[in-house]
């Protein structure tokens, strides 16, 4: 069995036998991770593939999708150790839709991995464990926590990509329609194409029950191809975003002084009958931090 510690070392031995410097080998990641930012047109590929339902009579698996859409992915901070990107989903010009964010972290020692039931555990990661890796923390529309791993990008045979495993909440083309899972564990893999970037995913829909105890239900293939447009065919996102990005870096401050904690997050799925996407995209661009703040503070449980 290769466990991660071996599959490191060999990465870095090979890196080091085709002649690259560490930092060169970092430079490769910087340019691979923000070549996924400009405009893309997308299309979203998901297929339940294998049921384990026990009662295989009343199991009802989810329809395969696949959807098209134009996303402009703009790149909010840039430096050697860290690289924000913010997706915009462009409906129409008048019609913009905040969309996923994407951090990625270099040799980054602290993970929010989520547990179930809008709860995320605070993990200390070893240092040596994740020399020369990097973290991809996923966050939802309202910035709060998705997913987060840290894994190595690897650069061989004409191909860049990067790999890992992590616990989501339901994504929410399911939220609405399943409750009879509460975990995605998401095979997650970004691979830079000649075209653009592929997202691929091996995923079991999961129970997960109070003592911890994982029980797969089924599992689904996802395949979203990112092909890259003329920036200029994104031109409305990226207008929406100089008018709105004010109030959504209140936001992430907001969420950047919680993680800061260091402590386990537990979060109410609703106030009010109302999710937090819902009171935030409700704000207006003027919105105060203190505002946003105010409205973020009624979903963290104490």
């Amino acid at each position: 069995m290769i466990t991660k510690s071996l599959y490191f070392s060999a990465v870095m031995a090979l890196t080091c036998s085709l002649g690259f410097s560490q930092d060169a080998k970092k430079q490769q990641d910087l340019k691979s991770i923000k070549s996924m930012c400009g405009c893309y047109e997308v299309k979203f590929n998901f297929a339940e593939t294998f049921q384990y339902a026990k009662d295989t009579l009343t199991y009802k698996p989810s329809q395969t999708k696949h959807e098209s859409a134009l996303e402009w992915v703009e790149l909010l901070e840039d430096t050697p150790n860290k690289v924000v990107m913010q997706h915009l989903l462009i409906v129409s010009d008048d019609m913009i839709i905040k969309h996923w964010r994407q951090d990625w972290l270099y040799e980054n020692t602290d993970l929010y991995s989520f547990d179930k039931s809008s709860s995320w555990k605070y993990k200390k990661l070893d240092k040596k464990a994740v020399k020369g890796q990097w973290t991809q923390k996923v966050y939802q529309v309202d910035d709060s926590p998705r997913y987060e791993g840290s894994s190595t990008w690897v650069h061989v045979d004409g191909k860049d990509y990067w790999t890992n495993v992590a616990d989501a909440p339901l994504p929410r083309r399911e939220q609405t329609k399943r409750n009879d899972y509460n975990v995605l564990k998401r095979r997650n893999i970004h691979e830079i194409t000649a075209t653009g970037w592929n997202h691929e995913q091996d995923n079991d829909k999961v129970v997960r029950d109070d003592s911890g105890k994982d029980y797969v239900l089924a599992q689904e293939k996802g395949f979203d191809v990112y092909t890259k447009v003329p920036d200029i065919k994104c031109i409305a996102g990226q207008k929406w975003w100089a008018a709105n990005n004010a109030i959504w870096k209140n936001v992430r401050d907001k969420w950047q002084t919680l993680f800061d904690r260091h402590k386990d997050l537990n979060l109410e799925a609703k106030v009010d009958r109302k999710a937090l996407y819902s009171l935030l995209f409700d704000l207006k661009p003027t919105a105060t931090k203190a505002e946003s703040d105010a409205i973020i503070d009624k979903f963290v449980k104490q």
